[in-house]
Order: structure tokens, then C-alpha cells, then sequence
């Protein structure tokens, strides 16, 4: 089953039983990995570390490689 499919059938009970709408998949996904993002940075501060994201350094290290053709 689907995560569409379970919400409908959860939209459907709810509805039969007067109780709240449950939220729709995906609805809170950008807020998890903000937060995510945000408690990572707050570690790397708390161990010393830079607190930029190791992602761009990885890929401005990539990018700067030369190409060997």
C-alpha cells in the first residue's frame, strides 16, 4: 500500500469518526531536513568544527580537480 492510499483510507476514517484530518504525506519533509540541517551545524559548532555544510566542500573540491582528458 502506498503512502497516498494509507492517507486516504486515514482521510476516510477520520471523517466517519468526526476526528481530524491527518496531514498529507510529504507535508512536513522540508521542515525535517531543515531541522536536520540545523542540528548538524549546531554539533559541528559544539565539537569545534566549521560549521558549513561538508556537501559544498566536496563539490568545490570535485570542481576544482583538473579534468584529465
Amino acid at each position: 500500500m502506498s503512502a497516498i492510499e494509507q492517507y486516504l483510507i486515514d482521510t476516510w476514517r477520520a471523517s466517519q469518526h468526526a476526528e481530524p484530518m491527518p496531514p498529507p504525506p510529504g507535508r512536513d519533509d522540508v521542515a525535517v531536513l531543515r531541522e536536520i540541517r540545523s542540528y548538524e551545524q549546531v554539533k559541528a559548532v559544539v565539537e569545534g568544527r566549521p560549521a558549513g555544510h561538508p556537501w559544498r566542500a566536496a563539490l568545490r573540491r570535485m570542481l576544482s580537480r583538473p579534468r584529465a582528458c
